[in-house]
């Protein structure tokens, strides 16, 4: 009986350092820079208002010039119509 309890505490030990170091690497990804991308989000995917529509989720079609989605920093550049700076449709 008493192996049974060492395993099911080693277990439950070795659980709750690896939730640790999975919320510290998540927290450091969130933390990270993040830029405006434009014309890159698909139809009701945009992260915020834009000239022609009134709120997130609102935009009416895909790859919308003043539409963005937030990206980590430096990202935005290497995405297909990805643009830092709005273009008004």
């Amino acid at each position: 009986m008493k192996k049974a309890t060492n395993i099911a505490l080693a277990t439950a030990v070795t659980s709750l350092v690896a939730l640790a170091g999975t919320a510290l690497t998540t927290s450091n990804v969130l933390a990270a820079e993040k830029e405006k991308c434009y014309g890159v989000a698909k139809a009701g995917k945009n992260d915020c208002a834009t000239k022609t529509t009134s709120c997130a989720g609102s935009s009416k079609t895909d790859s919308q010039k003043d539409a963005f989605l937030m990206v980590p920093k430096g990202l935005c550049d290497r995405l297909t119509g990805g643009s830092i700076q709005s273009k008004n449709p």
